[in-house]
């Protein structure tokens, strides 16, 4: 209850202040305030997501995972009687706090009460693979879930089949022409028209308000950029029209995406968002987002070298090996493709490194490493071990080795659901300063959903974040903004003042003296746990 904060009858407008601080040449600092609103459409609709990579061991994990919670499937395991969960995701299973109730005490809501937004158990899900089989049996194929969960699921996995995909042979490892039994056929321009196609026809056959696609297929190979092909979007239509080599799978899918109205997100490291697909997402006002889930070792990552540094301790050699033995292992055992995955790993550490002009020197960076094997053996159970060397005080040397066992599509499927859920959540928020006329939506390169992600992709001109923390900040304090609520900043003074601190001891002291209040039926009342 605030008077920041009004529901209206399809949206949520709120009035907030935002306080950022300019630094001037020689450390003149300014405080500076703006005046703005947000609005935010309450009316979710009903939304489809197309998976690229639909039959991959993300594809099949996400579709049975969201219908696993549905239909609140439940299955034995030798540690007894497991149920659905989203545990893993950030908009499912996390929460923010929201302030302090009358004592002082903290109070934290789930992260999908604070706004209107999706539920995953309400998606419509679709896509493409280049292999054909069934959902059923690509789960098999993964052997991610349970033996006995994947009992409970094949009658509903079984009746969905992937649609023919996009294979350009020369952008994945040779050693998946194996699988692709389900491709497309005809020039780049068709292939783009029939995945149009594709989309028009999914969100009409199931009365969708919007459609998300999410390339969770296999890692590409970089595109060279190039003058007159790729470097506008003029140039890269005319080079899909022509049947241009240097045009990806994953291109043509985000052009597709883009042409349709539908937002594109990118959950693999090649660079799909050449400058053409950059520019006509602007063009179009689409939302892209990207690149390359972050799930496991990168994650650890960004929270271990953002505390190093900001504890004053130099990281100077960071080794990182994985190896693992699904289908992405297998693809990422070729050397183009691998490149593309070392790339999006190695730049991680960068922000927080430039962050601290104590400890390094401009461009000064760790030795950074990245290691990726194949070992079928070990399936979706991937291996991450982690050798951290930092300087400490006086010229001592501080050596941190992690092992990291990582079940790989259960903590990649999560993701998924955030960067939709949230991705979805943005299209329907819009913001303004006060003194200006009109209302403005996110920058069509989708940076908030960077938390979720290993190599942001950011506007031109904005900042590469990859400290965790930040990046989740970003996204609270934003939905606060959205309910007219000051950033969650930390301080927490009421908790460090003598004064504040007796006030708060004295409410504790008299709500104890007094009784229960009760009902009408004389039933005491219970306090109830926001989260």
């Amino acid at each position: 209850q605030s008077d920041k904060c009004r529901y209206e009858n399809d949206t949520i407008v709120s009035d907030y202040t935002y306080n950022t601080t300019i630094v001037d040449e020689g450390n003149i600092v300014r405080p500076m305030s703006t005046e703005m609103q947000f609005k935010t459409e309450t009316k979710v609709g009903k939304v489809g997501v197309m998976l690229i990579g639909l039959g991959g061991n993300n594809g099949t994990t996400c579709v049975a995972g969201a219908l696993a919670n549905k239909h609140n499937l439940t299955w034995e395991t030798k540690e007894g009687t497991k149920t659905p969960n989203y545990w893993g995701s950030l908009m499912m299973a996390s929460t923010a706090k929201l302030g302090n109730d009358r004592f002082g005490k903290s109070v934290y809501s789930p992260i999908h009460n604070m706004l209107p937004m999706v539920h995953p158990n309400d998606i419509v899900w679709g896509g493409w693979d280049i292999n054909g089989s069934n959902l059923g049996d690509a789960m098999k194929r993964s052997q991610v879930l349970d033996y006995a969960l994947q009992e409970k699921l094949y009658p509903y996995m079984s009746k969905m089949k992937p649609l023919p995909s996009v294979y350009f042979p020369d952008f994945i490892a040779a050693n998946q022409c194996e699988r692709a039994d389900n491709i497309l056929t005809g020039t780049k321009q068709e292939q783009m028209e029939t995945l149009r196609k594709n989309i028009q026809d999914f969100k009409a056959e199931n009365g969708l308000d919007k459609v998300i696609l999410l390339w969770t297929a296999n890692t590409e190979r970089f595109a060279s950029v190039e003058e007159g092909v790729n470097d506008t979007a003029e140039n890269l239509m005319a080079s899909i029209q022509r049947g241009e080599a240097e045009v990806s799978a994953s291109t043509v899918f985000a052009v597709a995406s883009i042409l349709e109205g539908c937002m594109f997100i990118n959950g693999s490291p090649q660079n799909t968002f050449v400058p053409g697909v950059l520019e006509l997402a602007r063009k179009h006002q689409v939302f892209v987002a990207g690149d390359d889930f972050k799930s496991g070792q990168t994650k650890m990552k960004s929270v271990l070298v953002d505390f190093l540094v900001s504890a004053g301790i130099k990281p100077v050699s960071i080794v990182s090996y994985n190896h693992l033995g699904n289908n992405d292992g297998k693809n990422l055992s070729a050397p183009s493709q691998f490149r593309s995955k070392e790339i999006s790993k190695s730049n991680v550490v960068d922000d927080m490194v430039a962050s601290n002009s104590i400890l390094f020197e401009e461009d000064e960076h760790p030795d950074h490493v990245v290691v990726i094997k194949y070992v079928p053996y070990v399936s979706d159970s991937k291996r991450a071990m982690d050798e951290y060397t930092s300087e400490i005080f006086l010229g001592g040397k501080n050596t941190i080795v992690m092992h990291n066992t990582c079940e790989d599509s259960l903590l990649a499927t999560p993701l998924i659901y955030d960067l939709v859920i949230l991705g979805e959540l943005c299209q329907r928020i819009q913001m303004k300063d006060k003194s200006k006329e009109g209302w403005e939506g996110f920058h069509p390169v989708l940076s908030l959903l960077c938390y979720m992600l290993k190599a942001p992709l950011v506007p031109n001109g904005a900042p590469v974040v990859n400290a965790l923390f930040q990046q989740r900040c970003a996204i609270i304090n934003i939905m606060r903004a959205c309910l007219g609520l000051a950033p969650d900043n930390h301080m927490t003074l009421e908790h460090r003042l003598e004064s504040t601190l007796d006030e708060q001891l004295a409410k504790q002291q008299e709500a104890r003296k007094k009784p229960a209040m009760s009902d009408a039926n004389g039933h005491a009342d219970k306090k109830i746990r926001t989260n």
